[in-house]
């Protein structure tokens, strides 16, 4: 019997570490390219490591590019969307979830299509919308766009969030004189954290990703990280260096969020997901 234990001990064992090697290792190359000279990084023979390690790459980019321009327009177009769409599903997802009325199962149905519809079948109406109001090739078009993508998703785990919760607390505060307002923002939001910030960091990192529309909708002056990333590739010419470059420091936000609010993440989903 102990044997049995032990063997399927060191069997899980070596699974989990093929697996943190599969999934390290995209990132292990990612970093090394960034490190290495073009010469290198077109050898017949790859290298694993480094063999003249230089930071070109990051030179090129921070000093000879707009990447500095191109982090503050993701940085301000992410924040916003992800700070709107909490705030809009928070309330859409608290209603659905405490009030009854006739057509609320109509509603979360309609959310649910919205989270599942492809982004690439809103693209034309979205642009043809930003188009006719002047807004092409402005970071408020891209503000505008990107809630379709973030709101269905955030309101539909938040809405399993709340459901989750026991409206005991929000009822004596509203017995001891609280307004259905007040008990929200000063009982259930605080109690629905994990949820609000594993909600605001998808979206953030939604945003923060996201190319298709950034490349059709964003002009030369409002362009953003993934798009402009992709101006290093000409033609059939790759400066893999300066793109890792760029990889290595657009991933340091979101590895820094991750860390720190993890545990509000895996609690967030956790619930969500089961109570959905």
């Amino acid at each position: 019997m102990k044997r049995d234990r032990l063997f399927w001990r060191v069997l899980t064992y070596i699974a989990l570490a093929i697996m943190l090697i599969i999934s390290l290792f995209p990132v292990y190359w990612i970093i090394i390219t960034s490190f290495k000279a073009n010469s290198e990084i077109f050898s017949l023979v790859p290298s694993m490591f480094p063999q003249q390690p230089t930071l070109d790459g990051y030179n090129e980019l921070l000093n000879n590019s707009d990447f500095l321009y191109w982090l503050e327009h993701s940085a301000v177009i992410s924040l916003v969307v992800a700070s709107v769409s909490v705030a809009f599903s928070a309330v859409a997802a608290y209603g659905l979830a405490r009030f009854r009325f006739r057509v609320r199962g109509a509603i979360g149905v309609l959310i649910l299509i919205a989270y599942l519809m492809p982004p690439t079948l809103l693209f034309i109406p979205l642009y043809s919308m930003v188009t006719s109001l002047g807004l092409s090739g402005s970071l408020l078009s891209l503000m505008l766009i990107y809630p379709t993508l973030t709101v269905p998703y955030a309101t539909w785990v938040l809405t399993t969030y709340f459901r989750g919760l026991s409206p005991e607390f929000e009822e004596a505060a509203i017995v001891d004189g609280c307004s259905r307002l007040q008990s929200f923002w000063r009982i259930t939001v605080p109690l629905a954290s994990p949820g609000i910030v594993s909600t605001f960091i998808f979206s953030f990192t939604l945003c923060w990703s996201e190319y298709l529309y950034a490349l059709v909708i964003a002009d030369r002056s409002t362009l953003t990280v993934p798009v402009g990333l992709s101006s290093f590739i000409v033609a059939d010419v790759f400066r893999w260096n300066v793109i890792m470059a760029g990889a290595v420091i657009t991933s340091i936000p979101i590895i820094v969020l991750y860390t720190l609010a993890s545990k509000y993440i895996v609690s967030g989903l956790t619930l969500g997901g089961l109570k959905g």
